[in-house]
């Protein structure tokens, strides 16, 4: 489930927290992205069950874009070549806090929205 995250424009956005490696790997390889495409950026890429991901790459399950979860890179599809909005994390005993001035946390979970607001079923044909 992403982090809900206010902005300096006070403006709540949602992030998305990736492990990078296995378990045996350094506890501290950890990226937190927006939870938001390049390609439409209202388009969310964890829609509330956890971002899909393959190969270690991010999908966008509305237009098939890969992102790698390392850098953020857009590696295929209509954004290739973009970035993902990556912000500062740190982990310290055995959590992981955000470390971005730009945001502030202010809670777990997908950010409430509108029944009307198809912002990830973009495509829903009516």
């Amino acid at each position: 489930m992403p982090d809900d995250m206010q902005d300096d424009d006070d403006g709540v956005r949602e992030a998305i927290l990736l492990k990078l490696g296995g378990e045996d790997d350094d506890a501290e390889a950890v990226v937190c992205w927006l939870n938001y495409c390049q390609h439409m950026t209202h388009i969310k890429l964890d829609k509330g069950s956890g971002a899909p991901i393959r190969d270690g790459e991010v999908i966008c399950v509305n237009h098939g874009a890969l992102f790698a979860a390392d850098s953020g890179e857009c590696t295929y599809g209509p954004c290739e070549g973009a970035f993902l909005n990556e912000l500062d994390v740190a982990v310290a005993d055995g959590g992981v806090y955000l470390a971005d001035e730009e945001f502030e946390y202010v809670g777990e979970g997908p950010v409430e929205s509108d029944d009307d607001d198809l912002s990830s079923s973009s495509n829903v044909i009516l």
